[in-house]
């Protein structure tokens, strides 16, 4: 007897089904589980490195071929040492604390009641991403710790790394005692299936990492709530008291240390008072990682004797998010005007102001509205492990529910839990 071929919209419904019914059981499973699958996760991308790099192998080169960009082609790429890295932030968050469970806000009403709220999974979370196969381990891991299931759609470009990956992940979580049902994994690469997996009615909510096209579509379509974030247009404001030696290190660091990550520096507004000792300096540096610089009239005139490629910025430069390196600059007459080009331009992911004045630091700390304000500090800093949250499934810009990377406690809701002594409502 042949057996009827299901279509790809049935096989999504099926893994759907499969991942609501696992995320019943990821529930109420006791931390000491989870973390033996975090635990086997860990060792296996090492012990397993050549298979994965085998099959990221596969993808890195057809996405060569195929002319990707130098920047997505880093996003694509692994080898050993961020297999290391990978397996060293699985553990991280292993050793962190499972938020599921915890009771918070319990308090006792005058008629008797104790009422408080109890820290549950939001259930199946979805993602779709592009690009960068470390996703499909940062997201699995902590979906998985704090108790939900995972439905995962990566793109084409990552096809071999991330069935690797799921494989490994679902080997490393049956044998921990986990569902392995839990992480579900679209590996059909039609880009039409992603319309109906935004109205899967078996996903609670819905991740999208990638670019801007991405990540308006997923908003604009999904019928489930959607965790819009990732679209970083960063600025660093070098104020007029800064500290030079502090701010060329900060600007070096925010747009040389990885440029093709959303928290790296866009834009670097700088105070007219402090331009001409700040941007010699800083463009001399700059152009030792061979960074281009798009300027305004002012800031041009500084940088010709520096030897960085630098020509003259028009409107599109404002508000741009380069993910190389390149970056504007812009000069201002004042911390308003600063604050005013940020409302404007900015994206409200990563804003950062050097400076020695207390006053003009909390006014950019109170003033800019972004997920992330620093003083002092590198916009590079943007991210859940740095942050101490072992990883993230992405970085919100929204304010609803969470904000700024996304880590376990993120992931999670709660519900009301009311203890009584036979109270009746008068």
């Amino acid at each position: 007897m042949k057996t009827k071929k299901i279509s790809a919209e049935q096989e999504l419904e099926a893994k759907g089904r499969a991942a609501k019914e696992a995320s019943r059981k990821m529930a109420y499973i006791s931390t000491e589980i989870k973390n033996k699958a975090l635990h086997n996760i860990a060792d296996d991308l090492i012990s397993k490195q050549d298979e994965i790099l085998k099959a990221n192998k596969k993808d890195y080169d057809a996405a060569r071929k195929s002319g990707m960009n130098s920047a997505m082609l880093d996003r694509l790429m692994l080898n050993v040492a961020r297999l290391e890295g990978m397996s060293k932030d699985v553990l991280a968050v292993a050793a962190l604390a499972d938020p599921v469970g915890e009771v918070f806000e319990m308090r006792t009403m005058p008629n008797g009641l104790q009422i408080g709220k109890k820290r549950v999974p939001i259930g199946v979370i979805g993602a779709i991403y592009e690009s960068r196969p470390n996703v499909t381990i940062d997201i699995s891991v902590l979906c998985l710790k704090s108790g939900n299931a995972v439905f995962l759609r990566g793109g084409s470009e990552t096809i071999h790394s991330n069935t690797a990956l799921v494989k490994l992940i679902r080997n490393a979580v049956k044998r921990a005692g986990l569902p392995e049902d839990a992480v579900q994994f679209v590996d059909n690469t039609d880009r039409s299936l992603v319309g109906h997996i935004l109205k899967m009615k078996t996903i609670d909510m819905i991740v999208p990492r990638g670019g801007a096209q991405l990540i308006s579509f997923v908003a604009e379509n999904a019928s489930m709530p959607v965790l819009t974030g990732g679209i970083g247009v960063c600025h660093t404001y070098v104020d007029k008291t800064a500290d030079i030696n502090k701010a060329v290190a900060i600007v070096f660091n925010a747009k040389v240390q990885r440029p093709t990550v959303c928290n790296a520096l866009d834009t670097i507004i700088l105070h007219k008072d402090i331009a001409k000792e700040f941007l010699p300096l800083m463009a001399a540096e700059l152009a030792k990682a061979k960074v281009e610089l798009h300027c305004d009239q002012k800031s041009l005139k500084l940088v010709k004797e520096s030897g960085i490629k630098a020509i003259p910025a028009v409107a599109s430069d404002w508000g741009k998010e380069y993910l190389s390196l390149v970056a504007a600059v812009k000069t201002v007459d004042s911390l308003d005007e600063a604050l005013a080009h940020i409302e404007r331009y900015g994206s409200g992911h990563s804003e950062a102001i050097v400076t020695e004045d207390y006053t003009s630091g909390q006014r950019f700390l109170n003033e800019v509205d972004a997920a992330a304000v620093y003083v002092n500090a590198s916009t590079r800093y943007t991210d859940g492990g740095q942050f101490g949250l072992g990883a993230e499934v992405g970085i919100s810009t929204q304010k609803m529910h969470a904000r700024g990377p996304m880590g376990l406690k993120e992931l999670t809701s709660y519900k009301w839990i009311i203890y009584g002594n036979g109270q009746v409502r008068p």
